[in-house]
């Protein structure tokens, strides 16, 4: 058992493997009962409760991995409250806060490719556990939670209602509603085969245009990550409803496989990023909601989004690349909005929790109030702020764990000084290598924890500068 527990680790959020491999029912039956232990020593002095949400997604086996951990979970003593269906990442979330639970257990791998699965751990609050309660559960591991002597019970519940009632008192939802319904505004939502089916209909009825609904384990051989690369479908959705409608507006949202992250595409079948949706979002909640508080962002995070913040005077707070280190932020400040350039965002008046079908109605909203195009809003706010840039980033395989670290030490002991051609003036350390170079443009290099993986990310004033940028740190890596 230890040489087992031993090779569990968690990620940024959760663990994750590919089934039948590092995600098995055996390595479950450790994981679940540990995760609820941990849970119960970090919250039951604050909500007493011993009732623990379970929920899924649409993945390979989901169900099935789901009552596994409602199994193993009662029979260390907890109570479960079982979803009867799959449903976002976030719903799960919110139904641990609304129904005072402990926390939730949710088997998902958010975006990974089809052969993976994973278990997220919420607490109580509504939000993705803090490190140091992963590392519990990792420590726990090795010990292992004795059965007890009163099994819990199991309850099934549907998750659906109170979200959906949840997210409608958030915005106009009549004015969205409306503005479909009058062919003002056309939406497209590709949801990938994931969580998000069915969200934004229960939301805004039967006229939202949702493609790639249907349950698909691999995800049509991609991966349920919204990136341009599996959008195609989407982009000629787009391309031909154009075609043949000129007169109202259109919007594509994208969800991931979990229904945490978002992206969209805007009526000219232009990708659409966090990293330009963010902005959007902090100008429409302050300008046309009246909203207030901190703007929270990954160190990954474009700068258009301190300059927007400064519009409407709000303060900024930089945290390394993890929805986590938000939420941990959100529970200790009055957030507005917090967010992180991979497509996860979360709202201080809802849950510390990114939530993509949250993040889709104010982006509706924001589409109804200001009667434009999201890509008429985005280069509004570059005008506003005189600041154009692009971003990308790549993930680069690594031969190994070895050629990792030796990349890490490189780094380590002979500091970059300059980047494809331009000098470095600055280099931020809050989560791998940020440098900041001489035309104020950045590029980030950063590890990743499990696996030999080296991720890039980069902003500069033109996307011919980025991908110059970025093949440069390519080569420097191999």
């Amino acid at each position: 058992m230890p040489v087992v527990a031993n090779s569990i680790k968690f990620g940024t959020d959760g663990w994750r493997g590919v089934i039948g491999d590092e995600f098995t029912f055996e390595r479950l039956a450790l994981v679940a009962p540990a995760a609820a232990q941990v849970l119960y020593n970090t919250y039951f002095s604050t909500v007493g409760s011993r009732t623990i949400v379970v929920g899924y997604d649409r993945r390979f086996m989901a169900e099935d991995f789901a009552r596994a951990v409602a199994d193993n979970v009662t029979a260390v003593g907890f109570d479960v409250l079982l979803s009867e269906t799959y449903a976002p990442t976030p719903a799960f979330s919110w139904a641990a806060k609304q129904l005072n639970a402990l926390g939730a257990l949710v088997i998902t791998a958010s975006h990974n490719p089809g052969t993976y699965l994973g278990l997220k751990v919420k607490g109580y609050f509504g939000g993705s556990v803090s490190p140091e309660v992963t590392k519990e559960i990792e420590t726990l591991l090795l010990d292992g939670v004795p059965p007890a002597s009163t099994p819990g019970k199991v309850e099934s519940f549907n998750p659906w209602p109170s979200y959906t009632e949840a997210l409608e008192k958030k915005v106009d939802i009549a004015k969205i509603r409306s503005a479909i319904a009058s062919g003002k505004l056309t939406v497209f939502a590709d949801v990938m085969h994931g969580a998000a089916a069915g969200g934004l209909e229960k939301l805004l009825g039967d006229r939202v245009h949702e493609i790639n609904s249907n349950r698909d384990p691999l995800f049509g051989g991609g991966a349920p990550e919204p990136l341009p690369k599996y959008l195609s479908r989407l982009f000629e959705v787009i391309k031909t409803h154009r075609q043949t409608d000129k007169s109202g507006l259109a919007v594509g949202l994208v969800f991931d496989g979990d229904c945490d992250r978002i992206a969209a595409v805007d009526g000219e079948a232009n990708f659409l990023s966090s990293q330009i949706l963010i902005p959007i979002l902090i100008d429409h909640l302050t300008l046309r909601r009246g909203f207030s508080g901190e703007i929270v962002k990954t160190v990954s995070g474009s700068d258009l989004m301190p300059r927007v913040a400064a519009l409407h005077n709000l303060s900024v707070f930089e945290t390394p690349v993890g929805y986590k280190y938000i939420a941990d932020r959100m529970l200790a400040a009055k957030v507005l909005l917090g967010g992180e350039e991979s497509g996860g965002i979360g709202y201080g008046s809802h849950i510390p929790e990114r939530d993509a079908l949250l993040s889709a109605l104010y982006v509706l909203e924001a589409i109804v109030d200001s009667g434009l195009d999201l890509g008429d809003y985005y280069r509004q706010l570059q005008e506003k702020t005189d600041f154009i840039s692009a971003y990308d980033r790549i993930d680069l395989p690594l031969a190994s764990m070895e050629v990792r670290s030796r990349l890490l030490q490189q780094l380590q002991t002979q500091p970059l000084t300059e980047i494809a051609g331009l000098a470095v003036i600055d280099c931020q350390t809050i989560d791998g290598y940020k440098f900041r170079l001489a035309d104020q443009s950045w590029l980030m290099i950063r590890f990743s924890g499990t696996e030999p993986v080296l991720r890039l990310y980069c902003e500069a004033p033109t996307l011919e500068q980025v991908h110059k940028t970025l093949a440069w740190a390519k080569h420097w890596a191999e």
